[in-house]
């Protein structure tokens, strides 16, 4: 057993001197789960309804109660996409798919604009240039900064008018789908400018470019028979009545008609002496039979 003055020193001591720990505090925060605030099914309290279809059909006007029995003979869902409309707007659809596509969307992070960049030389030649060119205006195209930098070494230094005069040329030969940011300007050794994309011209040429894609599918997908061209009954008719012009013979046609006249000259006597021997061969017949 302590003794009496040892319990009374312990009993007057304070909080730090005794080391009672406090309480202490929880490093992770309870937060509670969202709530889905769309009403869907039975949640919606609305006394008669305007609702839509799974193929973006109207239904008409019709209280929440056939419109959910509607839904259920589909195996789909009633979800309420129109609460302030009057009467409220509710769609037949695929909650859970709905909700899946929504959070997909919002969890894709939107294209941010980044800073590209492309190097080239005083003496860069046309050919070089143009493959560069080819990747800004991919850049441009998909929203991002270009910087174009000049690199000059040794005695190049001493031409950097030869510099800026090609990040002109850069500047001319993208036209209107570029425009400049930051005007060419030496930083040491290198001179830089940067561009962005015109916005208005770049959806421009991509609604040119679906147009054109749209008309070339369908004139792919159509027949690939050659049209038959009718020539007409004036053409027809002059086609049968254009009488021929005779040409003169050749030197090959005259030799050949010599040579046909020559052998039937040659067998024409033989031909007669035939004739005659058949004829007497006729008349000794005769005098046999009488």
């Amino acid at each position: 057993m302590q003794p009496p003055s040892e319990v009374w020193d312990r009993s007057h001591r304070s909080r730090e001197e005794i080391c009672i720990p406090g309480r202490s505090r929880s490093k992770f925060r309870i937060v509670a789960p969202e709530r889905d605030s769309t009403r869907v099914n039975e949640r919606i309290r609305a006394a008669e309804i305007m609702v839509i279809g799974a193929d973006s059909e109207q239904l008409g006007v019709m209280t929440p109660g056939d419109a959910i029995v509607l839904a259920e003979a589909e195996g789909l869902d009633l979800v309420e996409v129109a609460a302030t409309s009057r009467p409220p707007v509710c769609r037949i659809m695929d909650y859970g798919k709905y909700k899946y596509e929504q959070k997909k969307k919002a969890g894709k992070p939107a294209h941010s604009a980044t800073l590209k960049e492309i190097k080239l030389r005083p003496g860069t030649d046309q050919h070089d240039l143009d493959f560069k060119l080819n990747n800004v205006r991919r850049f441009l195209m998909d929203g991002d900064k270009v910087k174009v930098t000049v690199m000059f070494r040794g005695r190049e230094m001493v031409h950097t008018a030869r510099g800026r005069a090609q990040l002109v040329e850069v500047t001319k030969q993208l036209g209107a789908i570029a425009k400049t940011e930051n005007p060419p300007r030496m930083e040491g050794r290198f001179m830089s400018m940067i561009l962005i994309g015109d916005r208005e011209v770049i959806a421009d040429f991509k609604r040119k470019e679906e147009s054109e894609k749209a008309i070339s599918d369908e004139a792919a997908g159509g027949t690939d028979e050659s049209p038959v061209i009718d020539a007409g009954p004036e053409l027809a008719d002059a086609t049968e009545t254009e009488p021929t012009e005779p040409t003169e013979p050749t030197e090959t046609d005259a030799t050949e008609i010599e040579a046909t006249e020559t052998e039937a000259a040659e067998l024409k006597p033989v031909e007669e002496a035939a004739t005659q021997t058949i004829d007497e061969g006729q008349g000794a017949e005769e005098e046999a039979v009488s």
